[in-house]
């Protein structure tokens, strides 16, 4: 039994530390700096995330770093899929890339907050719960116009909607990817935890306003 148990071990705990070092990338950081536009933390709100990177005024650098936020944690949770045959495995993957790009070592644990990985996440484990928070973070950010609350909408919801028969494809999920959307739903509101205040008292800025 334990010639079993200790390869299987072996085997996620890499995959836990492989999503972790690919999930901790700074990609806006290393971007804006090989384009000349700065360091990203210095800038704005100081997040290494893409809605910071577009305050450089380089929207192409913006989509480039949601695009492989994003995409860093769909590569682990999928390669983890793969190699190991697990949703355990894939699940531990992507959520250590989840939290590698929220806490990475070489920036003082200084990271994003997660919003692009989330989805990219999402929607390698399960395409259909991945575009339907999609839907929920467009519906709220057309209505409300507030990027911050879409955001905190969709994670709340996303659980929720992993466990209803929607009869979609991989709907309910399997248990690993329902604790994975959970972990990563409470990450989002304590990463999200200023914006939370901001929005209690009205602050919290609309999107496309101008600043006074």
């Amino acid at each position: 039994m334990q010639d079993l148990v200790m390869p299987a071990l072996a085997s996620i705990g890499l995959a836990a530390i492989g999503g972790y070092l690919l999930g901790s990338i700074p990609f806006g950081v290393i971007l804006t700096r090989a384009a000349g536009a700065g360091d990203v933390r210095n800038i704005g709100s100081g997040n290494i995330g893409a809605t910071n990177v577009l305050r450089t005024g380089r929207k192409d650098l913006a989509v480039a770093t949601l695009v492989l936020d994003a995409g860093k944690g769909a590569v682990a949770f999928l390669v983890a899929r793969w190699l190991l045959g697990s949703d355990v495995a894939a699940a531990i993957a992507g959520g250590a890339a989840f939290l590698g790009h929220l806490f990475p070592a070489w920036l003082g644990f200084k990271g994003g907050k997660g919003v692009a990985t989330f989805f990219g996440l999402l929607l390698a484990a399960c395409w259909p719960l991945g575009l339907l928070a999609a839907l929920i973070w467009l519906v709220v950010a057309f209505t409300a116009r507030i990027s911050s609350l879409a955001a905190l909408t969709a994670a709340a919801l996303t659980p929720v909607l992993a466990i209803l028969p929607l009869s979609l494809p991989g709907m309910p999920v399997a248990p690993p990817i329902l604790l994975m959307t959970v972990v990563m739903a409470v990450a989002i509101y304590i990463t999200h935890r200023e914006n939370i205040g901001r929005l209690l008292k009205g602050a919290e800025p609309r999107i496309g306003a101008k600043k006074a």
